[in-house]
């Protein structure tokens, strides 16, 4: 009798264990998250903001401003949008890569100049391109947090007005400057070829000197402007991996 009952319960825990493995919710489990090493490619949108320092260091004629002449200084803000493509390689939890992204902009901003009241100066950062190194951390198999630096380019277009009336224009000019970015994100792979990202990046392009003519009645005297440009911006993006 005694063995009837351990045959009968050997059997029941059998059929138990078989039929606990059969079910479909426990045998489920999460498709694994595919590795980030690889390239990608995808496009990006947000807000940017722009402030400028202007100081009159001298006459094209030689005279030299010193201490140089206050200009005033301004902010700007205004909408960029681009794309980027980069590749990534994974070392465990740690992911390091390198980067190009290319934004056009539209970041207006103007000021008073201050020793020339009746003049305004107004910028417009038309173009963004950073080539950064890149560097993160997987807090889940899924999301990245990362820090990125490197070098930047921008676009300005600048234009300096006589305030009216009649306001007219005195003199534009549209130059490339050169300067450095760091940054800092978080990304989020929610499908294997699928990421979406957000952050946020610091841009610093130093001083670029601009030559403009304030009084043309006044000798014709041009002052060699030095402008020094810093740039923020937020974007949120898509990126197909591959």
């Amino acid at each position: 009798m005694k063995n009837l009952l351990l045959s009968a319960l050997a059997v029941f825990a059998l059929g138990c264990s078989s039929a606990w493995a059969a079910d479909p919710l426990v045998a489920m489990q999460e498709a694994p998250v595919a590795s980030w090493t690889g390239c990608y490619v995808g496009g990006n949108a947000g807000g940017g903001w722009s402030h400028i320092d202007q100081k009159n260091v001298g006459l094209v004629n030689g005279t030299i401003d010193d201490p140089p002449l206050d200009y005033g200084s301004g902010s700007g803000s205004g909408f960029v949008g681009g794309a980027q493509l980069g590749c990534d390689y994974q070392m465990d939890r740690w992911v390091f890569g390198v980067q190009g992204m290319f934004d056009f902009g539209d970041i207006k901003g103007s000021h008073v100049i201050t020793a020339f009241p009746t003049f305004n100066f107004e910028d417009n950062v038309k173009e963004l391109f950073t080539v950064t190194g890149r560097a993160g951390y997987l807090f889940d198999p899924a999301v990245l947090g990362y820090v990125k630096a490197g070098g930047a380019w921008a676009k300005v277009d600048s234009a300096l007005y006589r305030s009216g009336p009649p306001q007219s224009l005195s003199q534009s000019d549209s130059y490339g400057q050169l300067g450095w970015t760091v940054g800092v994100g978080a990304e989020w792979k929610f499908a294997r070829n699928w990421s979406v990202f957000g952050e946020y990046n610091y841009m610093d392009f130093g001083k670029h000197d601009v030559t403009y003519t304030l009084a043309p009645g006044a000798g014709g005297s041009a002052g060699i402007v030095s402008t020094k440009l810093t740039v923020q911006q937020a974007i949120i993006g898509l990126n197909y991996r591959f």
